[in-house]
């Protein structure tokens, strides 16, 4: 008996080696880390998601600190209800939906509290799974970590375009196409305000556009919204894609977070709800979600809870929030202003409009890997090699540096390529535009199934279909100026070869000049060497 244990407990063993051995390390973006071992002292790190001040410090509201010092010690320790601490909730979706909205009166929301906004993605991914179709439509690109978050929830993800590398701005005509096509019943992934990771947001008529198609196409949209308040300084102007959706009578899903807004990174505060048909309806569905979160972590933390609940219902300190929110907005506005009149003032022949047109913590650039690895390499600066900077860690003491290194690794052009850029860019982009408008097909009117519909109706969820991941590798082209960048083609094959032809001619002569230029500092050096 005894060796026959023995036996087991070495077959156990063996299989725990096994399995460790089989797990292989993850690799982390590590920029962070990259930042922290450069002894430099004018390094800059451009990677952190977390707000900075201008000093580059991290920064703690005084409304949070007065909600802390009226909560200490007023509370006990004990363990929330699974759905998480119901006054906090409620005054969390009347910030998003609006006190006077009709589901915030007609108490058809099921609503629980959750770990900041990734834990909201995971309880809404894991209610899709269960009652809902098994596919979500992301924009391309989105915050990395939504992949994972529906991966793991072993729901579908298919990109949607969202990005326009051309023009540094929304490919609206190529979401709306995309979208068009989707089967009805699927959810769609929308960035409430102040996209992650490249700051473009639709124009509020591009938003009504939007609902309308979600509406002829019984889409679900489900909104992550982690910067209410953070993106413009003006929290019903950030919720407003939102409350157009919800004036038109969607059902819908809204994923809320703390972290940014009120600074509340470490207290992981958020909120998960989904708007219902009915009182009875939202008691169901609420009921459901606290099913998930039950196995998941039990019950959410009270500490964080209890100072955003402070703060949302109390007159002095909702003001002094407001107040304080929109001083980081506008800093980091003021941080896109002053970054492109110092690389326009530096005579960089490319254009920097998307700086200033983008809003939010984040920035895309529409640099290259390559050149982000210049910028780490030669300058200290450190950022995801997507080109994505974090505003949050520029300031009036290091904006003039990054804007000096950015011109010289990338928007420096000889004047042949800016003169080419200028006469041949519009031109083609014209053209290509010109292509998809003549090649466009109205969509089509898709009946049954879907997850969004009127006020009153009770439709849930339904629909399907797979689809396959995809995403933004973040890699483009050297310059990334001279080739418009298009989702859909069908022009003839003489367009085409006209395309390659211009694009052809021109990399033929910027590259005659690169080699023109390197043969002149070549003979430079001789002649200072004799």
């Amino acid at each position: 008996m005894e060796e026959r244990k023995q036996q087991q407990q070495q077959l156990t063993l063996k299989s725990l080696q096994l399995a460790v051995a089989s797990c292989l390390p993850v690799v982390e973006g590590g920029v962070t880390e990259k930042y922290l071992a450069d002894p430099n002292p004018e390094k800059i790190n451009l990677g952190v998601g977390a707000y900075r001040d201008d000093e580059g410090n991290p920064y703690v509201l005084k409304s949070v600190r007065e909600a802390e010092r009226r909560v200490a010690g007023t509370k006990f320790m004990e363990y929330l209800p699974i759905a998480g601490l119901r006054p906090f909730c409620e005054s969390s979706v009347a910030l998003a939906y609006g006190a006077d909205s009709w589901p915030v009166k007609n108490k058809t929301i099921a609503m629980v509290q959750s770990l900041s906004g990734t834990g909201a993605c995971r309880l809404f991914g894991e209610f899709q799974r269960r009652f809902m179709c098994g596919q979500v439509y992301v924009p391309d690109p989105t915050w990395s970590n939504h992949l994972n978050i529906f991966r793991d929830a072993n729901i579908h993800t298919t990109p949607y375009p969202y990005y326009h590398k051309g023009t540094r701005g929304l490919d609206f005509e190529g979401m709306c196409h995309t979208l068009g096509k989707a089967p009805p019943g699927s959810a769609v992934l929308l960035h409430a305000c102040a996209h992650n990771p490249t700051g473009v947001d639709p124009t509020p008529d591009q938003w009504a556009e939007l609902s309308r198609l979600f509406y002829d196409h019984r889409l679900f949209p489900f909104f992550d919204m982690a910067y209410q308040g953070f993106a413009s300084g003006d929290c019903d102007r950030d919720a407003l894609a939102l409350r157009i959706f919800l004036e038109d009578g969607h059902r819908l899903g809204l994923a809320q977070s703390y972290a940014k807004n009120m600074g509340l990174y470490g207290q992981r505060v958020g909120c998960f709800s989904l708007i219902c048909g009915s009182k009875a309806q939202a008691e169901s569905v609420e009921s459901q979600i606290k099913a998930i979160a039950r196995p998941q972590y039990s019950s959410p933390p009270l500490h964080g809870a209890l100072l955003v609940h402070t703060i949302l219902t109390d007159d002095d300190l909702k003001t002094q929030w407001f107040g304080e929110v929109k001083e980081m907005a506008d800093r980091i506005i003021h941080m896109r202003a002053l970054l492109r009149k110092h690389l326009e003032d530096l005579g960089s022949p490319l254009p920097w409009n998307h700086i200033t047109d983008q809003i939010g913590m984040f920035c895309y650039t529409g640099i290259s890997p390559e050149q982000v690895d210049e910028l780490t390499g030669k300058h200290s600066i450190y950022l995801t090699r997507n080109g994505r900077i974090s505003m949050a860690g520029v300031n009036t003491r290091n904006v003039e540096r990054l804007a000096r290194a950015l011109h010289k690794e990338a928007a420096v052009q000889t004047p042949l390529e800016a003169q080419l850029q200028r006469a041949l860019v519009p031109h083609w982009r014209e053209v290509l535009e010109e292509q998809y408008r003549r090649s466009e097909e109205p969509p089509t009117s898709n009946d049954g199934g879907g997850g969004s519909g009127r006020r009153g109706d009770d439709n849930g969820g339904g629909g399907g279909g797979g689809g396959g991941g995809g995403g933004d590798d973040g890699h483009s082209h050297r310059r990334g100026y001279f080739t418009p960048d298009f989702y859909w083609w069908n022009g003839s094959l003489w367009d085409v070869m006209c395309w390659l032809l211009g694009t052809m001619v021109v990399w033929v002569a910027a590259g005659a000049m690169q080699v023109e230029e390197q043969s002149s500092q070549s003979r430079g050096r001789r002649a200072s060497g004799k």
